[in-house]
């Protein structure tokens, strides 16, 4: 393999290093080079052959192996081809491609399927786990540990975040309740309309209660910021496990509005955390910070310890639950991709690496 070809494979493999759940990049990049290889509909020299329309090809391929489609925006989709694979790459690859009779379209989905291969060991585990004999430490040990799911901890930081805090929350039975002052029934009786529609009472009934919960904002965007899960009392949950530097500790704080935030990372990270935000001036705002070491000590609680019968098998339940929502995996390879014949293509310098 030659140092231009060599550099090309670098861009690809980093792309698929920084890969999460769905692997949209990865995939949009071996249809476009199937396309150029099988279609005829890709013309690797012009850049607009293939960057719209290999949004729809990956979105076909994606929808078929996860039932799933990118909801990113679109610049930051053409990203992809204008800064991580610029077109030289593309083209590099895509002789490489044509060369050895699809070996690089190959090679990524044999790295996709290896991952998959990964994360239904780690999904098998949960199920099989019970309230005796289920590890959390494991759990986050084996998705570190795995070069192909790294990418993911934040994910599944929110996932094991999410179950502990809504079991505890649910079964502790917590309510909210919202109250309006005697002294500002003046102002209640003008915006009556509003406080029954937005709030929940009115002059006659100036409480109102509701189950106390917490919520998940969804997939994260790509540059790992926002808001990860809020509440229905005030906090907002962030997640973060990865390393931070000043910009991304000010990214935290600066897009949630909220003055009442709470920081679940690392046991080494919330010193760091703590002087970055004093730093910046903004430590008041944060409520507390979670570690992993209180993540693990209370899910031993829950699990089993003295009131693990009423919180045991919910959390598991909820733990499974969102696993299976975030990381969902293929069951069987659809016919889309076992029509290909990949199997048949071998060529050493483009084989997964097990």
């Amino acid at each position: 393999m030659n140092e231009q070809l060599r550099q090309a494979k670098d861009a690809l493999d980093s792309i698929i290093k920084k890969s999460r759940t769905y692997w949209y990049k990865p995939i949009q990049i071996a249809e476009v080079l199937y396309h150029d290889r099988v279609v005829g509909d890709a013309d690797l020299n012009n850049l607009e052959s293939y960057r719209i329309a290999s949004k729809h090809w990956r979105n076909e391929v994606t929808m078929a192996l996860l039932n799933a489609k990118s909801s990113s925006s679109n610049d930051y989709q053409d990203g992809l081809f204008l800064k991580q694979m610029p077109q030289q790459y593309i083209k590099l690859l895509g002789k490489e491609n044509r060369r050895t009779n699809g070996a690089v379209e190959a090679y990524i989905y044999g790295q996709f399927l290896h991952n998959q291969i990964l994360l239904n060991k780690i999904l098998h585990y949960c199920n099989a786990a019970t309230t005796e004999d289920f590890d959390i430490e494991y759990l986050l040990d084996t998705f570190l540990k795995e070069n192909g799911l790294r990418h993911s901890m934040d994910k599944v930081y929110e996932v094991i975040v999410y179950a502990l805090f809504s079991t505890l929350v649910e079964k502790l039975g917590l309510q909210v309740e919202v109250s309006v002052d005697v002294d500002k029934l003046g102002i209640l009786s003008e915006f009556l309309d509003f406080a029954k529609m937005i709030m929940g009472i009115d002059v006659n009934i100036r409480k109102s209660k509701q189950k106390a919960k917490i919520y998940r904002v969804g997939v994260a965007n790509a540059a790992d910021k926002g808001l990860d899960m809020y509440s229905n009392w005030g906090p907002a949950i962030q997640i973060k496990h990865l390393t931070l530097d000043v910009q991304k500790a000010e990214s935290i704080v600066s897009e949630i509005s909220s003055d009442r935030i709470v920081i679940v990372c690392q046991e080494a990270e919330a010193s760091v955390i703590l002087a970055l935000l004093s730093q910046i001036g903004w430590k008041s705002r944060i409520q507390s910070i979670v570690t992993e070491k209180n993540l693990v000590d209370w899910y031993e609680k829950a699990l089993r310890g003295k009131n693990s019968d009423i919180l045991g098998s919910t959390l598991l339940k909820k733990m499974r639950d969102e696993l299976v929502n975030e990381f969902p995996h293929v069951k069987e390879i659809p016919e889309i991709i076992t029509s290909r014949n990949y199997d048949d293509t071998f060529y050493p310098e483009w084989t997964v690496m097990m």
